[in-house]
């Protein structure tokens, strides 16, 4: 009874199937004679499509292409009578430059823009697709954008028409423009904007996803996309005909693909739940024909499935192995390792091509030879017992040299590796044979230079030392020492490369700090290390040591340090005594120039005082004598005034001798005396003289204001013999507890030598000052550009010279 309705029920379901299936007939395109003629040359059309699902897709099951451009295009076509020849694209812009290269005819479902006009003959628009406005479900049904509020932010795909539809329409109205239409429902899903606007048919197609469940259309924008098919500029003929068939395009046909590509599914629900219930009324009778077929064919089919697939298990399993065996013999045939099967008897059973090569045998040669002809120093009982202790895993995987012998009776040095193998019912010996020439050659080549480099290393007066690290952030460790070190501090090497040894181990308790930042400051930059300071020898004796490494990296990573240790405790003696007697004779120095600005001083005190009162004397006298005895002698008046003259002239050189000996204006202030020399030089020189001091300098004590004063006075006058300069600018300032005095000119300049200040006295004599005050001195210089003088000097709270000695001296 069964067997009888099959017929019956497959003829019901391919009738339903042709009905949910059947195509519209197509309709005859009424075409000109001139049209006719040119499609009967033409009938293989290039057509350039973009994939943008839904409009084209390309089924990977079915490997072809589908969608509402695709299909709506194959029933044009149809209509026509004409072959379409599909081309594919990522976007417009490569479709475009298609259309340039002459690699395709026609392109469907375009946008008409201003750019598209210079390439296209655009077909008027077959299709208006609608822009909907997406909102969350919970919230407003229907909205008008002529009331929404500043907040309510619409997210759309832009730059493009949209965007600008928006911005002429509604210009108040806040919009995010995003790369795409995916993104504008992202942004939506995110809550980071109320609405967005996206194509119909794109929304359709994600509405069916559940992360979208909680979106719903509210709106429709008002602006729909026009869809058109784009031709060659070259063939108006072309664009005549596909404008006439699309006037000719059957209506319903045209309905029935956008309902099944474009349409959204959650606008038109009726739509859909008539979809579903004939899917599913298709589904009860295909699932009604597959249960009768199976009821029918559940009799036959036992035997013929345990037969079918006992033969297929043992096709594949045969194919595995013959597949692994074919695999197997060729990583056997073509290994770079030689491989040699013994038998029992020490014969060999199999040999690959790199043994035989290794060997020196022809191919096939190596069968049925004896272990003893390729080992001669391998006897009987001693096969016997390498057979044993393979057979019972004995020295298994274990790396063996030894010297084995070639065809030609040559012998070289192999590494032989033994595997015992069992077959079935057969035992072999398997050898892995490799020679190992090269490397023994390297290893005494490589021992040969490591025993020079430690004899050199031994006999460099200095350690030598390598610090090593895997990467930037591993801990650094000692590589290599010299055994120099027994020989410079008193230990070996083997002791210092203990763990919590080291160099480290030898620095002297005040110098550790200092050592320690110098080496992670050139872990952390990667640069060469350098630190010199003290260190402790095994009897306990401090000796100076410099300490020099190189940095260079190393493959995967790893960073290296080679170095020296070089004992430096006679230099570092005769530098540190230097450096004593440097500072002394500093000291004596600035002892000398106290000295002598008080003896100057004191001279110009009794200058002053001494032979000012014997002038004023002397006035005195010949005042009276010319009250008393000028009338009587016109003569002796004439003379008694020559004489006053001369007493006048020679109380202005005494004043011009104590000033310069000892300027009184020092008295009011460092400040005062700098404008007093300014004017001074200005009255002398000519040359303009810029003054800026503060209106409350500091109090200096007396050798510091004399050492500055003096030091100006030095710098003006070489101003006045080499700058031939126009203005000199002078400036005292405070900065902190330090006192600059800066003195700048216009003049020549001159090249200033690096490390040197000058090569005159008077640069000597201001740099040897400033040193003797504690402070610094720096000169700029360029040729044609002036000079600069910049004079530090610390500030202190004592006011007499005894106290700056004694702070000079400490």
């Amino acid at each position: 009874m069964v067997p009888s309705l099959l017929p019956s029920l497959l003829r019901c379901c391919c009738l339903l199937l042709t009905l949910f299936n059947l195509p519209a007939q197509a309709s005859s395109v009424p075409l000109s004679d001139a049209q006719l003629a040119w499609l009967d040359e033409h009938r293989q059309w290039r057509v350039g499509v973009v994939m943008t699902s839904p409009y084209a897709e390309y089924d990977q099951r079915q490997r072809r292409l589908s969608g509402f451009n695709v299909q709506f295009m194959e029933r044009l076509a149809a209509s026509l009578g004409v072959e379409l020849q599909w081309h594919r694209f990522v976007d417009e812009a490569s479709l475009e430059n298609a259309m340039r290269a002459d690699e395709i005819d026609l392109a469907p479902g375009l946008r008409q823009t201003r750019e598209g006009l210079r390439i296209w003959r655009y077909s008027d628009p077959f299709l208006r697709v609608p822009r909907l406005i997406i909102g969350d479900v919970n919230g407003p049904r229907a909205i008008d954008l002529e009331r929404l509020d500043n907040d309510d932010v619409i997210a759309l795909e832009g730059p493009g028409q949209v965007a600008d539809y928006m911005r002429s329409n509604y210009p108040s109205q806040p919009v995010l423009e995003v790369p795409n239409q995916f993104e504008a429902l992202r942004q939506l899903v995110e809550a980071r904007v109320r609405f967005a606007v996206v194509d119909e048919p794109f929304y359709g197609r994600l509405s069916q996803r559940a992360e979208y469940a909680s979106l719903d259309v509210v709106g429709d924008l008002g602006n729909p996309q026009l869809l058109r098919i784009g031709s060659r500029r070259d063939s108006p003929v072309m664009s005549s005909v596909i404008d006439q068939a699309l006037r000719s395009f059957p209506a319903h046909e045209l309905g029935r693909l956008q309902e099944q590509w474009l349409k959204s599914r959650s606008i038109d629900q009726s739509r859909r739940i008539s979809y579903w219930r004939s899917l599913s009324l298709l589904l009860a009778l295909l699932l009604i024909a597959a249960v009768a077929i199976l009821v029918w064919q559940r009799g036959q089919q036992g035997l013929l499935e345990a037969r079918l697939k006992s033969a297929r298990r043992d096709i594949e399993l045969r194919e595995a192995a013959e597949e692994a065996q074919r695999l197997t013999q060729f990583c056997l045939d073509h290994s770079t390792v030689g491989i040699l099967w013994l038998n029992w008897d020490s014969h060999v059973r199999y040999a690959n091509q790199a043994a035989e090569e290794l060997l020196g045998y022809a191919a096939h040669a190596l069968l049925e030879q004896p272990l003893q002809a390729l080992d001669p120093a391998l006897g009987m009982d001693g096969w016997l017992q390498l057979w044993r202790d393979a057979r019972n895993g004995i020295d298994d995987h274990q790396v063996h040299e030894r010297d084995w012998q070639r065809a030609d009776g040559s012998c070289f040095p192999a590494a032989v590796t033994l595997s015992f193998l069992r077959f079935g019912s057969k035992e072999y010996l398997v050898v892995f044979l490799a020679d190992i020439t090269e490397r023994r050659r390297a290893s005494a080549a490589l021992q040969e230079s490591e025993v020079r480099l430690k004899a050199m290393a031994g006999n460099v007066p200095g350690l030598v030392f390598r610090l090593e690290r895997q990467d930037a952030g591993a801990p650094v460790s000692i590589a290599y020492l010299s055994e120099a070190s027994q020989r410079l501090v008193g230990y070996s090497a083997e002791l210092l490369l203990q763990p919590g040894r080291g160099i480290r181990s030898l620095v002297h308790p005040e110098d550790e700090p200092g050592y320690w930042s110098s080496q992670q400051q050139a872990l952390e930059s990667m640069s060469d290390w350098y630190w010199q300071g003290r260190i402790l020898t095994r009897s306990g004796e401090v000796r100076w040591a410099d300490i020099r490494a190189s940095v260079r990296g190393q493959l995967a990573g790893r960073q290296v340090w080679d170095g020296i240790v070089w004992d430096i405790t006679d230099n570092k003696r005769i530098e540190l005594e230097l450096d004593a007697s440097r500072a002394q004779l500093r000291k004596l120095a600035a002892h000398v120039e106290t000295v002598r600005e008080e003896e100057k001083a004191h001279i110009a005190r009794e200058v002053h005082d001494e032979l000012g009162q014997m002038l004023t004397v002397l006035k005195l006298e010949i005042s009276m004598c010319e009250i008393s005895f000028a009338a009587l002698d016109p003569a002796l008046a004439a003379r008694l005034q020559g004489m006053k003259r001369l007493i006048a002239q020679l109380f202005q050189q005494v004043r011009d001798v104590a000033t310069a000996l000892r300027p009184p204006i020092l008295d009011a202030g460092i400040a005062s005396a700098i404008d007093w020399q300014a004017r001074r030089f200005e009255e002398r020189t000519g040359i303009a003289c810029l003054v800026q001091v503060p209106e409350c300098p500091p109090l200096l004590s007396s050798a510091k204001a004399v050492g500055l004063f003096r030091i100006l006075q030095e710098a003006l006058t070489n101003v006045m013999r080499h700058a031939n300069a126009q203005t000199v600018s002078l400036c005292l300032e405070q900065q902190g507890d330090v006192l600059c005095l800066s003195i700048s000119d216009d003049g020549q300049g001159f090249v200033v030598l690096p490390g040197r200040q000058g090569v005159s006295f008077g640069l000597v004599g201001m740099q040897e000052r400033v040193q003797m005050l504690g402070g610094t001195l720096l000169l700029e210089s360029q040729p044609g550009e002036g000079t600069s003088i910049h004079i530090s000097v610390p500030l202190d709270e004592q006011a007499e010279p005894a106290m700056l000695i004694s702070t000079l001296e400490s």
